[in-house]
């Protein structure tokens, strides 16, 4: 039997209804999937946000550990270091600082005379008083080990009484010059030298004056009372941190414990002056 017109109209109403319901439904499953798709999206977005904040994180700790044990490590190292300087400025006792100082001090000997020299730079150059050559021809040092080097003369500073040597090629143990401007009357020292040809030998004292006037008229030179002999002129006088505050000059025959050292910043402006005269370049910063 034929369907009537209104039937068809119902059921292609129908549907139609049906068909739009199914898309709307389509459209509908597919917003929220998309919705979904997209929260989760940040979520993930949010997971490895928080993952690589928390690596930073751990990165960031671990670091302040590290840094915190090389602190520590620090402190402790100052702290042993002040400790051990500490035993060394409120006791005799400088037999550390001697041990280490002596490599860096040699016996200078000419064909006339004999004296005491230091190594201030890693190359060789060594820093002595220029009477310790005067009228001598032939030169050489012997250091603590009782090895003799052929030693060649750069050049000299008559007024402060100053010579800079050269030894031959090699990399040599050598003493720091402190500033001389910080040293006070009081203040441990040593002095090493060869008193009487007594080689390597060392005397203690403490600073008993400052920027005296030496012969030469200038206020450059240290007082001590540590035993300063023939022999002594050119050596060291090392504080209790192992640098040198000045170089063995002379004494007062006259009188006792007498001694003085042309400061260790006046032995800097002689060096760095001889050293650019002879060799254009400094040596000593």
């Amino acid at each position: 039997m034929a369907l009537k017109k209104h039937h068809k109209i119902l059921i292609g109403s129908f549907t139609t209804i049906v068909i739009i319901f199914m898309i709307a439904s389509g459209i509908l499953i597919y917003m929220l999937y998309s919705d979904l798709n997209i929260k989760y999206n940040e979520i993930n977005q949010k997971i490895e946000s928080y993952q690589l904040l928390t690596t930073s994180q751990i990165n960031e700790i671990t670091s302040t550990l590290q840094q915190t044990q090389l602190s520590v490590s620090s402190i402790n190292q100052t702290f042993n270091n002040q400790i051990d300087l500490l035993r060394a400025s409120t006791s005799s006792d400088f037999s550390k600082i001697i041990g280490e100082a002596v490599k860096s001090v040699v016996t200078v000997r000419t064909d006339v005379a004999q004296g005491t020299g230091f190594i201030i730079d890693g190359s060789g150059y060594v820093v002595t008083n220029a009477h310790v050559l005067s009228g001598g021809h032939q030169l050489m040092t012997i250091d603590y080990n009782q090895q003799e080097r052929s030693t060649k003369l750069i050049g000299y500073d008559k007024d402060l009484d100053i010579a800079l040597l050269k030894l031959p090629k090699g990399d040599y143990d050598y003493l720091t010059l402190a500033d001389s401007d910080q040293v006070e009357v009081g203040q441990k020292v040593i002095a090493i030298g060869n008193p009487l040809g007594l080689q390597f030998s060392v005397s203690e004292g403490i600073v008993s004056a400052v920027n005296r006037q030496g012969s030469n008229a200038l206020d450059a030179y240290i007082q001590t009372d540590a035993a300063l002999n023939p022999g002594n002129s050119g050596g060291p006088l090392i504080d209790s941190r192992g640098e040198v505050i000045g170089i063995n000059n002379f004494k007062i025959s006259s009188g006792e414990s007498l001694g003085f050292s042309l400061e260790s910043n006046y032995i800097k402006e002689a060096v760095n002056r001889i050293a650019q005269q002879q060799l254009n370049q400094t040596l000593i910063n």
